[in-house]
C-alpha cells in the first residue's frame, strides 16, 4: 500500500508555503541501542512533506527498546507557533478503528454477535435505509454491506462553507444514505462508505443505553489511557491544536473547526500521535478486546486487505500482517501502522499545505491520496528496520 517514490514532491502544487520546515521539537532522545539510520529516511521523507509546504508534521515510533518522537512547522499560519510532539490533530478515520473496539466490546459482552442482523436493533434502519436484506455487524465493520456513502448525497459546491457549518449527525448521515439506491448485488463486496460507522456508532448507542460519545469515553478512551482524545467539537484557542487549511478561489481558509464532524463515529475523533499509537497497541497486546475477537478484527471478510476497523500491510520481519489506521482529510492526512504482536507501532499526521479542495480541483484530491500513501510507505519502511527479520 503504497510507494515509495519521491512523486508527491514533484506535483504542481497551487498554493505552496515554506513554514518552519528545517525545525523540530522532539521528546527524549531514542536510546542508544537504536541505529542512526533507522529513522534517516523517515525524517528525510518528512523534510520533504515540510519543504514541498505542510504546515506541521508529527510523527512517533515505538519499539520494545523505546520511544522516537518528532514534530515539524507551526501549529497554525497566523502565530507560526512551532508545532510540538504533543499537539492534537483531527485524525479523520482512525476513528473507525476506536469505533470498532466499542463495536467488538459489544460482541464481548454477548450483547450482540458479529453475524446477527442490526436491521431491527438499529432504530429506523430498515425504513431509512431500506436495505435489500439482513445486514450484520460484520458487513458493516468490513464496509462489505454495499450501503451508500452518504456523502456522496450532501450538495456539490465549490463553496464548501455552508455544508460544513451544519454538524454530520449518525441520524443524518443514515438519512443521506437512504436517498441513494442501496443495491442487493453491492452486499457482501467490499466498498468503503463511512454510512457503515454511522450505523455502528447507532448500534453502540442502542445497545449501551448511552449516548455514543459518552459510551466511547467510557468504554475505549479512558480504559486504554487515551488522555488526550476526544469526539468533542474542538476550542480553536486550544494551545495545542494543529490547524487546517484549504484555499477557496484562491483564498486561504482556515479549516480547523470540526463542527460538521463533532461526534460523528467515521471520522470525529481529535487525537496526539502518542495516543493513537497507545490505541494500536492496546488491540493488538491484546487489552483492549478479547482474543476472539482480536482474531476476527484481523480476518478480512472479502477480498480487499480491510479486517474489521483496520487495513492489513505485510511486515516486513514477520509472516504475520502488520496492521494500520488511516485517515484522510482535506487538510490533514494521518497514518498509523501496528505489529501483529503489538510490540512496534509506527503513527504520524501531516497537515497538508493550503490547496483547493477537490470540488474545485479535482487533481488535489490525487495528491493527498499520494501523501498518504507515502507515509504509509515511510512508515512501514521504518518498522522494517527496527524489527528482528523473521529466520
Amino acid at each position: 500500500m503504497g510507494t515509495n517514490n519521491h512523486g508527491w514532491s514533484r506535483l504542481a502544487f497551487a498554493v505552496v508555503l515554506l513554514v518552519s520546515g528545517c525545525t523540530y521539537s522532539t521528546d527524549e532522545p531514542a536510546p542508544s541501542s537504536s541505529s542512526p539510520n533507522s529513522f534517516a529516511s523517515l525524517e528525510s521523507q518528512v523534510q520533504l512533506f515540510m519543504d514541498e509546504g505542510a504546515v506541521s508534521a508529527v510523527v512517533q515510533v515505538r519499539w520494545p527498546e523505546g520511544e522516537w518522537t518528532r514534530s515539524y512547522g507551526v501549529r497554525d499560519l497566523e502565530t507560526k507557533t512551532q508545532a510540538q510532539p504533543t499537539d492534537r490533530v483531527q485524525v479523520a478515520s482512525v476513528t473507525k478503528t476506536m469505533t470498532a473496539v466499542a463495536v467488538l466490546k459489544l460482541v464481548d459482552d454477548h450483547l450482540i454477535g458479529l453475524d446477527d442482523s442490526v436491521n431491527d436493533v438499529i432504530p429506523g434502519f430498515t425504513s431509512t435505509l431500506k436495505p435489500p436484506g439482513p445486514i450484520t455487524v460484520r458487513q458493516l465493520l468490513s464496509h462489505t454491506s454495499g450501503m451508500p456513502e452518504a456523502d456522496d448525497a450532501l450538495p456539490v459546491d465549490v463553496d464548501f462553507r455552508p455544508v460544513l457549518s451544519r454538524t454530520m449527525t449518525m441520524e443524518r448521515g443514515l438519512e443521506l444514505a437512504g436517498t441513494l439506491p442501496w443495491e442487493a448485488s453491492s452486499v457482501g463486496s467490499f466498498k468503503y462508505s463511512n454510512s457503515n460507522y454511522f450505523a455502528l456508532g447507532l448500534l453502540i448507542q442502542t445497545l449501551r443505553h448511552k449516548p455514543f460519545v459518552q459510551v466511547m469515553k467510557e468504554e475505549v478512551f479512558d480504559p486504554l489511557g487515551l488522555q488526550n482524545t476526544t469526539l468533542d467539537r474542538v476550542n480553536l484557542h486550544e494551545a495545542g491544536l494543529l490547524h487546517g487549511y484549504v484555499t477557496l478561489y484562491g483564498e486561504r481558509i482556515d479549516t480547523t473547526d470540526n463542527i460538521f464532524f463533532a461526534g460523528n463515529p467515521a471520522g470525529g475523533a481529535v487525537s496526539t500521535m502518542a495516543d493513537v499509537n497507545l490505541l494500536m497497541a492496546s488491540i493488538f497486546q491484546g487489552r483492549a478486546i478479547s482474543p476472539a475477537s482480536l482474531r476476527e478484527m484481523k480476518t478480512s471478510p472479502g477480498f480487499a486487505p480491510y479486517g474489521l476497523g483496520v487495513w492489513e500491510h505485510a511486515d516486513g520481519c514477520s509472516i504475520q500482517s502488520r496492521y494500520m489506521s488511516q485517515g484522510l482529510f482535506w487538510s490533514y492526512v494521518t497514518v498509523a501502522a501496528s505489529s501483529a504482536d503489538g510490540r512496534y507501532q509506527a503513527a504520524m499526521t501531516v497537515t497538508t499545505p493550503p490547496l483547493p479542495t477537490p470540488l474545485e480541483d479535482e487533481s488535489t484530491g490525487n495528491k493527498r491520496e499520494l501523501l498518504s500513501g507515502q507515509i504509509q510507505s515511510t512508515l512501514n519502511e521504518t518498522l522494517d528496520r527496527l524489527c528482528a527479520p523473521a529466520k
